[in-house]
């Protein structure tokens, strides 16, 4: 019985394999669909695992424990909103706290910088009361914040005047460490103000995907005329040793039941839940391409069948059974879907370093599309599986057709 069937699926091997070398042209043009389907795949997964992330590494790279934020102020408003009122006064009173060991607040806005007052561009800035370790500067340093200054309310007017830049902001204006830019929150008000530039880094850069301007607190504040409400979009804070960050975050939130107060990794799951729409639509496009890769492959073996129905019927004809040529097509499915699918797979490495560089260059967002293993064995079991079991399909209803009035006199 075993011996039965192992010869018969030799068989089915062999005729498969002949049907796809007699036509060598329609085999390399399914082939090439198969990995397209497959590629599709693999790049738009790509595409959603880096989203998801991206978000996760930039908190990891802020190395926080507890983060306190507010819905927007005005959400319909253009740019960047920093609802939290008194950031500076609610970090002191953070920070003197015995289960806190450290609290600072975070400022973000879109700003203009340029050489000139002629030569703006908008970009985001973000406003800390220091610069710390994990710069990784790669010329210059930080700019030196006075602790009192720091820790006080933010003044009227810039009194550090010094501004860190990434280094494709560096590049694109032609400035380097020494020389001075404007900034302003339009530009109106970059033509007013001046910063020397002390130091080029992405530390910033990297955890807003976005090339990035950080400068001291206060002065962003006092450029972009919020000085007198001082407005931050985070508080961030680091529990003391031995202290429970959950219980801390609890006890804060109890402390300031007008903000929402999170630890790091429920700070990952709230932008995770506020981009819901955002991720439906990628989970959207990943079935559309799972369906559409199916309904192809499925067109593709019926046409393919279709097209051997002469030598169906021959086969049928001389006894074979529907089951012998439904395995048949199945086994030409499962070459094809084999070769396209390492086809598809070899060549999900180069669009995703492609579509990275685009990004990089024209988004400012680098390495967007990441493919962990599982987008490879997605897109493979797309090819393989679907693509045997589509062609089984297709050959038993060809099985049903194939008739010896369909032979050529």
């Amino acid at each position: 019985m075993l011996w039965r069937v192992i010869v018969r699926t030799r068989a089915v091997v062999g005729l498969a394999i002949a049907q796809l070398r007699r036509s060598p042209g329609r085999t390399a043009l399914t082939v090439l669909a198969v990995t397209l389907a497959v590629l599709s795949v693999t790049v738009l997964a790509s595409l959603g695992v880096g989203v998801v992330e991206k978000g996760e590494e930039g908190l990891d790279r802020a190395n926080r424990d507890i983060w306190v934020s507010s819905d927007p102020v005005d959400p319909a408003a253009s740019g960047t909103e920093n609802p939290l009122v008194g950031a500076h006064g609610m970090a002191a009173e953070m920070t003197a706290r015995d289960d806190v060991r450290t609290a600072s607040p975070i400022a973000m806005y879109d700003v203009y910088v340029g050489p000139t007052a002629s030569e703006l561009e908008r970009r985001p800035a973000v406003g800390v009361q220091k610069t710390h370790e994990g710069f990784d500067f790669r010329a210059g340093s930080g700019f030196a914040v006075d602790e009192e200054a720091a820790a006080g309310p933010p003044p009227a007017e810039p009194t550090t005047n010094e501004i860190v830049i990434d280094p494709r902001i560096a590049d694109a204006m032609n400035v380097s460490v020494g020389e001075t830019i404007h900034v302003g929150t339009s530009r109106q008000t970059a033509a007013a103000h001046e910063f020397t530039v002390v130091g080029t880094a992405d530390y910033y850069s990297r955890y807003l995907s976005s090339p990035t301007v950080t400068m001291p607190l206060g002065d962003v504040q006092a450029v972009a005329g919020t000085s007198g409400t001082d407005r931050a979009t985070f508080i961030t804070a680091d529990v003391a040793d031995g202290a429970d960050r959950d219980a801390v975050a609890s006890d804060l939130s109890e402390a300031y039941p007008e903000y929402d107060v999170r630890t790091s990794d429920e700070q990952v799951a709230s932008m995770i839940e506020e981009r819901t729409i955002v991720l439906a639509s990628g989970a959207t496009l990943v079935g559309l391409a799972v369906v559409g890769g199916v309904v192809l492959t499925a067109n593709l073996f019926a046409l393919v069948a279709h097209q051997q129905r002469e030598q169906l019927a021959a086969l049928r004809a001389i006894g074979l059974s529907r089951r012998v040529l439904a395995g048949t097509i199945g086994a030409q499915g499962l070459v094809i879907g084999l070769v396209g699918g390492i086809v598809g797979l070899a060549a999900t490495p180069l669009a995703v370093r492609g579509l990275n560089r685009f990004s990089a260059s024209l988004l400012g967002f680098e390495s967007l599309l990441r493919t962990p293993l599982e987008v490879y064995l997605g897109g493979f079991a797309l090819a393989l599986v679907v693509g045997t079991v589509v062609a089984i399909v297709a050959g038993w209803r060809a099985g049903r057709y194939a008739r010896i009035e369909h032979l050529e006199a």
